[in-house]
């Protein structure tokens, strides 16, 4: 199958079966999105999601976290991998949303790049949930899916949006982020994906390949 024609394969399964997915980080503004977004770095989701309400709480504002110690940061996310880290880049990302952005956080991903703790991944991540832009965010569960799909042949996270991004047109990019993600995450799992629930066997080039039977 043509590229072209398994693009256009994938997004009509999952606009059939996913039609509106979204983030499963909890957030109230765009400033707390940034937050859990930083925090979910080699982290799940749902461990993210049971320590955000208290930091949300504790810093409502830019400007609430910009004035906090380490020490008060470090403690509402010690149970979060790399909280030293963590701590130190959401102190940081608070300050330069207060100096630099008048404590909007901006759209534009080369500008949420110049903040503390936020890579590309994270820049794209918020600039397509927040404001609909037409990029796409490369994880870990992206990544396999897309490869094992045959949508891309990237060997880095790199290549691989590239070709996601050629692949899907604009407006369907911050969609098919979510789309690969979840089923990343619930089907087409790391270790023994559940090829036998997936609607898209027929154009897997993996599960063609290998004949996985699960």
């Amino acid at each position: 199958m043509e590229r072209h024609d398994l693009f256009h394969r994938v997004t009509q399964w999952f606009s059939d079966n996913m039609e509106s997915p979204q983030t499963e980080l909890h957030y109230d503004s765009p400033f707390h999105l940034l937050i859990a977004v930083i925090l979910s770095a080699q982290c799940t989701d749902k461990r993210v999601n049971m320590y955000t309400p208290q930091i949300f709480t504790r810093f409502p504002e830019p400007a609430d976290l910009a004035s906090a110690s380490f020490e008060e940061v470090y403690e509402l996310i010690k149970s979060i991998s790399f909280p030293n880290n963590k701590a130190k880049h959401l102190i940081g990302m608070a300050k330069k949303l207060v100096e630099d952005f008048g404590s909007i956080v901006p759209a534009d991903t080369e500008l949420l790049e110049t903040m503390p703790g936020v890579g590309r991944k994270t820049a794209n991540v918020i600039a397509s949930v927040i404001y609909d832009k037409p990029v796409i965010a490369v994880d870990t569960h992206v990544f396999r899916v897309s490869r094992r799909l045959g949508l891309s042949d990237g060997t880095t996270v790199e290549a691989v949006e590239k070709d996601l991004t050629e692949g899907f047109a604009p407006e369907l990019r911050p969609k098919a982020h979510h789309w690969l993600i979840l089923h990343g995450r619930y089907v087409c799992t790391a270790r023994k994906p559940k090829c036998h629930e997936c609607g898209l066997q027929d154009i897997c080039r993996e599960y063609i390949e290998n004949n996985v039977r699960i």
